[in-house]
C-alpha cells in the first residue's frame, strides 16, 4: 500500500485523546508502515514534567490507527522505537474487520458534564474491563460509592496543589481557546464550551480566570461530577517507562472507545496522578504497590458536549 493511502488512517488517529488537546504527535508515512513520533514543541512541562501524558497520547493515536487499519483490511504490528521514542506500525493485508470501536472513533469525547448516576450493567463493566487491559497495563473499575468518594477527595487535593502553582495556571490558560474563532484558528487546545464555559472573547475569558478561577470553585464542580458518575476507571502500569506509557495510552483509548460504543460518557480526572506526591498516595490507596497509576477516568450516562477541534492531517505529516 502506497504511503498516500495512509492519510485516511492518520485522519482517524488524530481524533485520539491528548492532554490539553495538544495533539503532540507527528506521523511519518512509509510503504507498508506508519510511525508516530513525539512533537516536543507541544510539551506541557507544568502539568506533565516527565512527558508521561505526551507519550501516552502517542499510544492513544496508535490505537485509533490500528483499529482503523483493521477496518480497512490491514493488520498492524506495533513496535516502540528506542532511537526516536515513538511508535512504529508495520502492516500486512487481512480481511476488512470494522468493529464497534471503529465506529466509535469519531464519536469519542471527554464529556466534562454531570452524569445521571445510574449504575452500569454487569456486561458493560465486563466489556470496559476487558478493553482496558494491555501488555503490562491493567484497569481497575471502582463502583463502590465510598471508594469513589475517596477518589473525589484525591482530585480535590490535586486541584489545590495545581492551582497553587502559577506555572500550571499560565500553561493551562495558554491552551484554552475561549471562543469558536480561536478554536478554529488553532485547531487545538481546550475550547471553552467543551469544559462547560461560555464562548466569550479572550479578554473576557482571561478576566474571568483571574477573578473567579480557583481551586475552591473547581473542587465543587469536580466533586459533584465525580459523585454523579457510575464508575471510576484507573489505568495503571507495571513499569514507569515510555513503552508502558504508550501502552497505557492504547488501553485508555480502547476503554474510552468501548464506553462510547455503549453510549456511555467519559472524562479524565487525572489530578491525583499529575501531582507526584499524590500519585504515590493514590497508588497506596488503590493497593497497587509500585505500579504507576496512569489515568483516572470517570464513566457514566450523560450529555454530549461540544467537541474539541483537530488540526488538519497535512500539518502533522513529516
Amino acid at each position: 500500500m502506497a504511503p498516500r493511502h495512509h492519510v485516511d488512517l492518520v485522519q482517524h488517529a488524530i481524533l485520539a485523546a491528548s492532554s490539553h488537546n495538544t495533539q503532540p504527535w507527528k506521523f511519518r508515512l512509509e510503504p507498508g508502515a506508519i510511525s508516530i513520533l513525539p512533537d516536543r514543541s507541544r510539551r506541557c512541562p507544568a502539568v506533565d514534567p516527565d512527558d508521561h501524558h505526551l507519550y501516552a497520547s502517542l499510544g492513544c493515536a496508535a490505537e485509533n490507527l490500528l483499529i482503523a487499519a483493521r477496518a480497512a483490511g490491514l493488520r498492524g504490528y506495533v513496535s516502540c522505537s528506542a532511537a526516536e521514542a515513538g511508535v512504529r506500525m508495520d502492516f500486512e493485508k487481512m480481511a476488512p474487520s470494522p468493529t464497534d470501536l471503529f465506529k466509535a472513533i469519531p464519536k469519542r469525547q471527554c464529556s466534562r458534564a454531570q452524569y445521571d448516576g445510574s449504575a452500569l450493567a454487569t456486561e458493560e463493566l465486563r466489556l470496559l474491563e476487558e478493553a482496558g487491559q494491555g501488555d503490562g497495563v491493567s484497569v481497575r473499575l471502582l463502583t463502590d460509592r465510598q471508594m469513589i468518594a475517596q477518589v473525589a477527595e484525591f482530585v480535590a487535593a490535586g486541584n489545590s496543589a495545581q492551582f497553587a502553582d502559577p506555572a500550571w495556571t499560565e500553561e493551562l490558560k495558554a491552551w484554552i481557546r475561549f471562543n469558536a474563532r480561536e478554536a478554529a484558528r488553532s485547531g487545538d487546545g481546550l475550547y471553552g464550551p467543551v469544559m462547560g464555559s461560555p464562548d466569550v472573547p479572550r479578554w473576557l475569558g482571561a478576566l474571568f480566570m483571574r477573578l473567579r478561577f480557583s481551586a475552591e470553585r473547581q473542587n465543587r464542580k469536580d466533586v459533584a461530577h465525580i459523585h454523579s458518575s457510575a464508575a471510576v476507571a484507573v489505568v495503571h502500569s507495571e513499569s514507569d517507562d515510555i513503552p508502558h506509557w504508550i501502552e497505557a495510552g492504547r488501553c485508555y483509548e480502547r476503554l474510552a472507545l468501548q464506553a462510547t460504543a455503549l453510549d456511555l460518557r467519559t472524562a479524565f480526572i487525572n489530578q491525583p496522578v499529575e501531582v507526584p506526591d499524590l500519585r504515590a498516595q493514590f497508588a497506596a490507596f488503590l493497593g497497587i504497590g509500585h505500579r504507576r497509576p496512569d489515568f483516572i477516568v470517570r464513566i457514566g450516562r450523560g450529555p454530549e458536549m461540544p467537541r474539541s477541534r483537530r488540526r488538519p492531517v497535512e500539518s502533522v505529516l513529516v
